[in-house]
């Protein structure tokens, strides 16, 4: 069964952090044991884990990856506009999928990371899918 998350980016260029909306996730189907698989469904956003602690590492990372891939209009694309088109370029880069251990009904990930979604072409309406592989529920 497919779980969806729906969130709402605020700026064109943005990280939220999942930890909290996938843990309700996991705490509402009475997970304990498993894998977490978490898929973005866009094709301008992408998925991705690191530290979220000191939020200029975030501010950092989609800087250094708006200077890899910068919005121009001289892309192939026809039917885009140039931001467009320039989000589905970062979101090849930064990949769209995160699989993530589950144990004694916890995400495994280290204490300063996040599962972040990164936005590159927003503000915009998303949804995150997850679903859960060999996992024991609660009884």
């Amino acid at each position: 069964m497919i779980e969806i998350i729906k969130i709402k980016s605020n700026m064109q260029y943005e990280c939220l952090n999942l930890n909290q909306m996938i843990q309700e996730v996991i705490s509402k189907r009475g997970l304990k044991t498993g894998v977490c698989i978490i898929y973005n469904p866009h094709s301008t956003a992408g998925l991705f884990i690191n530290s979220y602690l000191d939020p200029k590492t975030l501010l950092d990372i989609m800087d250094t990856i708006r200077s890899l891939v910068p919005t121009r209009i001289d892309f192939h694309h026809q039917f885009d506009t140039p931001s467009d088109a320039a989000g589905h370029i970062k979101s090849v880069l930064v990949g769209n999928s995160e699989t993530v251990l589950v144990e004694n009904g916890s995400l495994c990930i280290g204490g300063s990371q996040g599962i972040l979604f990164a936005e590159f072409d927003g503000p915009r309406e998303r949804e995150v899918w997850i679903t859960f592989l060999n996992t024991e529920e609660a009884r």
